[in-house]
């Protein structure tokens, strides 16, 4: 009465006639040809009972349909359990039968009579339970049809899943697993009663089950890798442990947050940020005891570095120091001053190996020499007189080879200038100035001369 198999090619002492649970997990292509099979009912009336447990040592988050391919025909009676402990506590999934009332004392159902109202609620199905009828290998739980209460029938939507996903925990937990568990009850029958003579034909049997999710790492992860042969979340945003589920230590300034899928479509890391308690160690070399947090950079910084440091960890010298290279990073000392003409120029600078950068026409070694040119007067000036060459005009004299000190009646570089021409005032009474060849102060003297009878020259 089973199509699918005889029941004398099982033999577990015998490996080409052994049918061991791994041939449920190994690659199966489209046609499956390996398959586990369980002892036969040869006991009757004891029930025959199996169960399958699925165990990740790690939290996962299911993603697709849970599909289980049966070669012994479905089983009358089944349920599909969870755990979110590692298999402490266990708890229904979904019942199976042929006769959901009579077996579990509940309506039958399909996911189909859900809502978004109602998605979490436990039910059993008649639907996968029909014996030996043609194409009728396979159960399923139904992670898909339960999305598409908020993603619509296509998934397109996914923006409302995540928002769902995102606010309602219950939610997110009823698609989050540890382990899994199937609880072969009931085998198939076929028929309205059991057959007691040819007790070896009920058994059961399974070629694949088919698990698709993604580790749980609450957003903290992009990555899950095998270490130690146990996946592992590779934590981001500070976070640690299985599920990047706490804080990491130092990082403890706001509460443990996951991360979240609004905005779509980046979403929120809900980065962990730095403890009160972790101030005093926040790698500024003993030069600072403050720290503040940039959640823009997602970094740490120093705040008032002192001893004449600067830098995101006090590691670098303020301008006009330069790095001490006998001291350690951590020593009081490690950046000292940089003495570069003291006496004058502001642009005259130390570099970073203690050399000064001399500018504005400085020289030497401390930047306190004048280059050929140039002579000191507070900084070095371009010379703009020479005494030697008298080059200030009107009575003027040289003032170190800086200026020009003019008369009175004069101004300008060279005292090349009347004061009074600036002022506007040349032409006036006030007598201010000396008079030029030519002026009319000058033809009233000569004039005065002649009528006198003046004979010498005036002199002026």
């Amino acid at each position: 009465g089973n199509p699918y198999m005889c029941n004398n090619e099982c033999d577990a002492s015998t490996p080409e006639l052994a049918h061991p649970p791994e041939l449920m997990f190994d690659f199966e292509g489209r046609h499956p040809s390996t398959f586990w099979q369980s002892a036969t009912w040869k006991e009757y009336p004891k029930p025959l009972q199996v169960n399958i447990t699925l165990s990740w040592s790690k939290t996962i988050e299911l993603t697709d349909n849970i599909i289980i391919t049966f070669e012994s025909g479905r089983p009358d009676q089944m349920i599909l359990e969870k755990s979110l402990d590692y298999g402490r506590t266990w708890q229904p999934y979904q019942y199976y039968a042929t006769d959901c009332l009579d077996a579990f004392h509940m309506d039958p159902k399909s996911v189909k009579d859900l809502s978004q109202h109602t998605v979490l609620e436990i039910i059993c199905t008649e639907e996968y339970s029909t014996g030996y009828m043609t194409n009728s290998k396979i159960i399923n739980f139904e992670i898909k049809d339960r999305f598409a209460f908020f993603a619509g029938p296509r998934l397109r939507n996914m923006a409302s899943l995540y928002g769902q996903l995102d606010t309602t925990k219950k939610l997110r937990d009823f698609f989050t697993v540890t382990d899994l568990r199937i609880r072969l009850l009931r085998p198939a029958i076929g028929e309205i009663f059991v057959d007691e003579q040819h007790l070896a034909r009920y058994f059961y049997a399974i070629s694949d089950i088919k698990v698709q999710g993604r580790c749980k790492c609450n957003l903290h992860a992009t990555v899950c890798v095998y270490d130690n042969s146990k996946l592992t979340c590779e934590c981001e945003h500070n976070t640690t442990g299985p599920d990047c589920g706490k804080c990491k230590k130092n990082y403890q300034g706001r509460p443990w947050s996951p991360g979240s899928y609004l905005p779509i479509p980046k979403g929120t890391a809900n980065t962990c940020i730095p403890s009160i308690s972790s101030i005093g160690n926040c790698e500024c070399f003993g030069h600072s005891n403050r720290c503040s947090y940039i959640d823009l950079l997602n970094t740490v910084i120093c705040v008032s570095c002192k001893h004449n440091t600067r830098g995101q960890h006090c590691e670098l010298c303020r301008l006009g120091y330069f790095r001490n290279a006998s001291a350690q990073l951590d020593d009081e000392n490690v950046c000292i001053e940089c003495y570069c003409n003291p006496l004058g120029s502001i642009h005259d600078r130390c570099n970073g190996s203690g050399f000064c950068e001399c500018k504005t026409g400085t020289t030497g070694p401390k930047c306190d020499e004048c280059l050929p040119g140039n002579s000191w007067h507070y900084g070095c000036q371009p010379n703009v007189c020479d005494n030697e060459l008298l080059h200030c005009q009107n009575g003027g004299t040289c003032h170190n080879n800086i200026r020009c000190q003019c008369p009175e009646a004069y101004t300008g570089i060279l005292c090349e200038k009347l004061r009074c021409e600036e002022a506007g005032s040349c032409g006036d009474s006030s007598g201010q100035g000396a008079p030029r060849e030519g002026s009319p102060a000058l033809l009233l003297l000569l004039l005065l001369a002649a009528v006198l009878g003046t004979t010498s020259p005036l002199a002026f």
